[in-house]
This record gives structure tokens, C-alpha cells and sequence, in this order.
């Protein structure tokens, strides 16, 4: 599965020329944000990982009720003028959402690739003319936050944690032997 993911990845990261259209770049937007959605809820159900698949979809319906609510009380303007919802960015904030949620359950080597499609997803928000650069931010760190905090390894016999306080931060690593 993590070969097709970094197939689906890198095909995505081809695929876009480097002066595509507005509509060209949304286009690829949606479907590494569907992809990625697909992916996170598809790949527990599969393997019969009925936590996982209930994990994914409580970290993207965090990711999107958070969201939402942003959405509602910041009344940002679009790059392309053609609303006030912004802020923050809905298919950042679900990619990250998604790809986080298949990091923290199946290990970096999903991560990575899903990781690469999410920041994909941003830029291309950006390229698209539907968000500014701190839009995708905050969504990223909306959907980086969820699907790190309601997921769960599936394996857990190693463990990381970041950590952070005023004076620095780092990751604190654990293994069960």
C-alpha cells in the first residue's frame, strides 16, 4: 500500500505543469485532498482495521467542524474575490488531516508520501487563487493537530511524542521490547 501511495504522490507532483491554470491547479487540489480522504478511510476498512477507519473519520470530522467554525466567525475574502471563507483552508486542513491519521496509524512510510500530497494540496489552494499562504497554514496545522491527537498507532511497540515548552522542544522516543 505505501507503494501506491508514493505512486499516487509523485504522479500528482508530475502531472502538474509548471504554468497550469487556475482551474487546472484546483483541479489537482481536489483530487489529492480525494485521494488522500479515500486513502485514510479506505486502507483501515480493508485490512479490517475498524479502529482505524473510526479514527480517520473522527480526525477528519474534527479537522472539518474546526474548520467550519473558523470559517464562520473569520470572514476573509478569497484571493479570486469570490466569497469571505478563506480562512482557514477546508482541503488543507482535511489532507493534513488524512495524512497525518495514516502517519501516526501506519508508520512514516505512508506518512511521508501522504505528507507530500497534503503539502501539494496547499500549494496548489495557493496556485488556484482560493486561499493565501496563511490560509493553507493554519489548515495544515488544524488538520496536522487532529489526526495526530485522535489517532492511535497500530502497533505500538514504538512510541513518539513531540514535546514543547518555552525553552525548546524535541521528540521523546519509546520501545517496548
Amino acid at each position: 500500500m505505501a507503494r501506491l501511495v508514493i505512486a499516487v504522490g509523485a504522479a500528482l507532483l508530475l502531472a502538474s505543469p509548471a504554468q497550469a491554470s487556475d482551474k487546472g491547479w484546483g483541479t489537482a487540489g481536489d483530487i489529492g485532498r480525494n485521494a488522500l480522504v479515500v486513502t485514510s478511510l479506505g486502507l483501515p476498512t480493508v485490512q479490517g482495521d475498524w479502529q482505524g477507519t473510526k479514527e480517520a473519520a473522527f480526525s477528519l470530522g474534527a479537522s472539518y467542524a474546526v474548520t467550519f467554525g473558523l470559517k464562520q466567525l473569520v470572514h476573509e475574502e478569497r484571493p479570486d474575490e469570490s466569497d469571505d471563507k478563506s480562512f482557514p483552508s477546508g482541503h488543507t486542513s482535511s489532507s493534513f488531516a488524512a495524512a497525518a491519521t495514516l502517519h501516526k496509524r501506519y508508520g512514516w512510510e505512508v506518512g511521508l508520501p501522504a505528507h507530500v500530497v497534503a503539502a501539494f494540496v496547499g500549494v496548489a489552494r495557493v496556485k488556484a487563487d482560493k486561499h493565501f499562504v496563511h490560509d493553507v497554514i493554519a489548515g495544515a496545522a488544524i488538520g496536522e493537530a487532529s489526526g495526530w491527537l485522535l489517532t492511535s498507532r497500530k502497533n505500538d511497540k514504538v512510541q513518539w511524542l513531540p514535546w514543547g515548552d518555552a525553552h525548546g522542544g524535541g521528540v521523546a522516543v519509546v520501545e517496548r521490547f
